[in-house]
């Protein structure tokens, strides 16, 4: 376990989690498909998240991308993911990406989570700058950034094409060591 608060807790992809995870991604798939295709397709049935499981285990052993899990404490619901991920060891960079399932928006858990993990990329990894790249009309993740201490930067011109959509400028927010 990396943290807990509130009645949850962080923890790295396990894979006893694909069942927990595909639940998750299918019960929200309407929420993630916009923001989350390519996690939303691999988990569309337990076989899928199981291997997409075991890669992301093994991803995070080889630190090429990081996913941790948040989960309730007594009911251990998987409710959320949160990525680091876009690493660049020279630069000593990453990126969060995030999302939590319709029934515990608006607690303020991703932010918590990203406050959190943002220590564990900073005082555990080594990383030195940490990004989050969100489309403006996605408010609840804009204030992720704000609430979290993420500076706004710039905006990234055509950085992101949703599924069968034109490309989306992209805000950039960073935080500093």
């Amino acid at each position: 376990m990396i943290t807990q608060f509130d009645g949850f807790e962080i923890h790295p992809i396990h894979e006893r989690d694909a069942w927990k995870l595909c639940d998750l991604m299918i019960t929200n798939a309407d929420r993630f498909k916009r923001y989350f295709p390519k996690t939303l397709e691999q988990n569309l049935n337990p076989t899928l998240s199981q291997f997409f499981v075991e890669n992301k285990t093994k991803q995070f052993q080889k630190k090429e991308e990081f996913l941790f899990t948040l989960k309730h404490s007594e009911t251990r619901e998987l409710v959320g993911l949160v990525y680091i991920k876009e690493l660049d060891w020279n630069k000593k960079q990453g990126e969060f990406a995030y999302c939590i399932g319709y029934t515990f928006k608006g607690q303020k858990l991703i932010s918590k989570s990203i406050e959190a993990l943002s220590l564990y990329a900073f005082n555990t990894l080594g990383l030195e700058t940490l990004q989050i790249i969100v489309h403006k009309d996605n408010i609840p993740s804009v204030k992720v950034a704000l609430n979290t201490k993420f500076k706004w930067q710039k905006t990234l011109e055509n950085e992101f094409t949703p599924s069968g959509k034109s490309p989306l400028d992209m805000e950039l927010y960073e935080l500093y060591k």
